[in-house]
C-alpha cells in the first residue's frame, strides 16, 4: 500500500487499515522521538555563517505623532538576542550541542553586545574574525503595544554590509574552520548572503569535511544559484528558496518531489528538507524517500528562527542516529514550536518532549495499558509534574463524580484514573452490576477535561496500580477514613499524600439506580 502521495511505501502502512494499529505506529513514532530528544548526545558541532544580532527594542503605542501621520511609540525596555548564524549556535547549545562557531564581527557596539551573547552562553568566540570598518549585521526591531495586548513589528532597520568578505578575511575563515575539523561531528552552513559563506568559502570547506567525513548541513540564502553547496550532505530550505533555485513552482506534493529531485541530482546532496510552514515538511533522499511529512496545527505569534530550529534539529537528530525520516519529523515538531514564540528563542527538550506527549495523547486517547503508562509517566514526572490518582468502578456518571474528578486534578497536574474491570465489579458488588460495561464506561471518562490517563485493573483493590504509578497524591471520597484508603501507607512513605474529596449529598451511584427502580421498576 502506499502513502497518500502515492510515493515511497511507508514502513508501518498497514497501520492505515484499522485505528488500533494507528494508535500503535503513533505511540511508536512519538516513543521513538521523545527517545531521540531524551538521549541526544553532547554533539561537536562546526558552525560557519553569518552572526546577527537581533535589537528589540518595547514600547507603548497609543497615539498618533501631530508631526505626521505615524503612531509614536514610548519606550518600555530592550532586548538584544542572536540572530541568522548566532540563534543557530543558540539553538544547539539548548539541545545540548557543544559548538565551534565561526563569522565575521564588526568592531562596534553590536559586535560588543554578540560576545556578551555568546558568553552568556558559555559559547567561545575564539574562532570570530574581526573586520575593523565593516560592521556588525543588526536588524533592530520596533515593536509596539496598546492596551497590554500581544507586542507587533511596528518597523526594522537593517544595519549591515553584505557585499563578499576580502580574500584575507575569506582565508582566516577556512584556517579556522580547518583547525576545528579536527574535533566535530558535523559542519552546519548558515547561510543569509551577508558576504561570509562566498563560493570559494562554501566550496572549500565542503571539500574539507567530505575528506573527513563530516556530513555537512546547509541552510542557504535565497539564491538563483546554489553550485556552491554541491557535495553537502542535506540541503534544507524553504518553498520560496527552492522555486528561486530550481526555477519550478513547488505548490503541491507533484512538484515538491521534482523541486526536490532537481536538487538531489544538481548538487550531489544526500538528503533534501523543503519546509512549508503548515503544511509541514518534504523529504527527498537519494535512496529513494520522498514523503510529505504533515505538521499539526499551530497559533503563529512570529514565523521568525523556525527554519533555523529545524536545520538545528535535523542536524543533532542525525548526530544521535535518527533516520532522515525521524530526523524531519522531530525537526517538524521543533518548527512548529518556534513559530508559536516572538521573536528568536531557543527551543528546549523539554518542550519539545511535552508537545510530543500532548499530541501523542490527543491521537491516541487516555484509555493505556500500565506498561505503556508508566513511561509516559515517568517523563512527565522528570518534567517536574505532580501525580495524582483515584479509582472506583464509575458505573453512571453523575454530578457527584463530576465534582470528585474535579477536587482530584486540583491536587496536582495529572490526573489517573484506575477503573475496576466489568469482573472485578462483580465479585465486589455482585452479578447485577455493573449497569455500563467496562469499555462504555472507559469511553465516558475520556471525555471528561479533569482526567489524563485511564487504567483498567481487575484486582479487587488498586494497590498493585499504586505501587507501580507512586502518585505523590492519593485521592479517595470523604466517606473514607484515611486508614481506611487503600495504599494510603506506601504513598505516605515516600512523601506522598492523601487527600479525601468532599462528598455531594445525594450524588451517588446508588441513589441513581433506586430512582430508576422507583420510576420504571413496578409494571404499569
Amino acid at each position: 500500500m502506499q502513502s497518500a502521495n502515492d510515493e515511497k511505501p511507508l514502513k508501518y502502512s498497514f497501520c492505515i487499515l484499522h485505528s488500533e494499529f494507528r494508535i500503535c505506529y503513533n505511540f511508536v513514532m512519538a516513543t521513538r522521538l521523545i527517545e531521540l530528544i531524551e538521549n541526544l548526545p553532547q554533539s561537536r558541532v562546526l558552525l560557519v555563517g553569518d552572526m546577527m544580532v537581533d535589537r528589540y527594542i518595547f514600547g507603548r503605542s497609543d497615539r498618533i505623532s501631530p508631526e505626521a501621520p505615524i503612531p509614536v511609540l514610548v519606550f518600555q525596555n530592550e532586548e538584544h538576542r542572536l540572530g541568522g548564524a548566532g540563534f543557530v549556535l543558540a539553538g544547539l547549545a539548548a539541545l545540548g550541542g557543544e559548538v565551534m562557531s565561526i563569522g565575521v564581527v564588526g568592531n562596534d557596539e553590536s559586535g560588543t553586545q554578540l560576545r556578551r551573547r555568546f558568553a552568556e552562553m558559555g559559547a567561545s568566540t575564539a574562532l570570530l574574525v574581526e573586520t575593523p570598518g565593516r560592521p556588525t549585521v543588526t536588524k533592530l526591531r520596533l515593536l509596539g503595544s496598546s492596551e497590554d495586548r500581544t507586542p507587533q513589528q511596528m518597523m526594522r532597520l537593517d544595519i549591515e554590509e553584505t557585499g563578499p568578505v576580502d580574500d584575507a578575511t575569506a582565508a582566516e575563515i577556512i584556517k579556522n574552520a580547518a583547525t576545528a575539523m579536527g574535533d566535530v561531528q558535523a559542519l552546519c552552513l548558515e547561510d543569509y548572503n551577508k558576504g561570509v559563506l562566498t563560493t570559494a568559502v562554501c566550496r572549500r570547506l565542503i571539500e574539507l569535511a567530505k575528506a573527513k567525513k563530516i556530513p555537512v548541513f546547509v541552510d542557504p540564502a535565497r539564491l538563483g544559484d546554489y553550485g556552491k553547496y554541491t557535495g553537502a550532505t542535506l540541503l534544507k530550505l524553504n518553498r520560496p528558496e527552492a522555486e528561486k533555485a530550481t526555477g519550478l513552482r513547488a505548490a503541491n506534493a507533484q512538484q515538491y518531489r521534482q523541486v526536490a529531485e532537481k536538487l538531489l541530482a544538481d548538487l550531489s546532496l544526500e538528503a533534501v528538507v523543503i519546509t512549508l510552514n503548515d503544511q509541514g515538511c518534504y523529504l527527498a533522499t537519494a535512496d529513494g524517500t520522498r514523503e510529505l511529512l504533515t505538521a499539526r496545527p499551530r497559533q503563529v505569534a512570529d514565523a521568525t528562527g523556525a527554519g533555523d530550529m529545524v536545520l538545528v534539529t535535523l542536524c543533532l537528530a542525525k548526530i544521535a542516529g535518527a533516520t532522515w525520516r525521524e530526523a524531519t519529523a522531530l525537526a517538524n515538531v521543533v518548527g512548529g514550536l518556534e513559530v508559536e514564540k516572538l521573536g528568536c528563542v531557543p527551543i528546549t527538550r523539554g518542550e519539545i518532549i511535552h508537545d510530543l506527549m500532548s499530541e501523542h495523547q490527543e491521537q491516541t486517547g487516555k484509555s493505556r495499558t500500565v506498561d505503556l503508562l508508566l513511561p509516559e509517566l515517568a517523563r512527565h514526572r522528570a518534567s517536574g509534574k505532580r501525580l495524582v490518582f483515584t479509582n472506583g468502578c464509575f458505573d453512571l456518571i453523575h454530578l457527584g463524580h463530576i465534582k470528585y474528578f474535579q477536587f482530584a486534578k486540583q491536587q496536582g497536574d495529572l490526573l489517573i484514573v484506575g477503573v475496576n474491570t466489568d469482573k472485578s465489579i462483580q465479585r465486589l458488588k455482585g452479578d447485577k452490576r455493573p449497569i455500563i460495561d467496562e469499555a462504555d464506561r472507559i469511553s465516558v471518562l475520556e471525555e471528561l477535561e479533569s482526567i489524563d490517563y485511564l487504567v483498567a485493573f481487575d484486582e479487587d483493590t488498586p494497590i498493585n496500580l499504586i505501587t507501580a504509578i507512586r502518585p505523590d497524591v492519593l485521592v479517595k471520597g470523604a466517606d473514607y477514613k484515611k486508614e481506611q484508603v487503600v495504599g494510603w501507607d506506601l504513598v505516605e512513605s515516600y512523601g506522598g499524600n492523601v487527600a479525601l474529596a468532599p462528598l455531594i449529598d445525594g450524588r451517588s451511584t446508588s441513589k441513581v439506580i433506586e430512582r430508576i427502580v422507583e420510576a420504571y421498576g413496578k409494571p404499569r
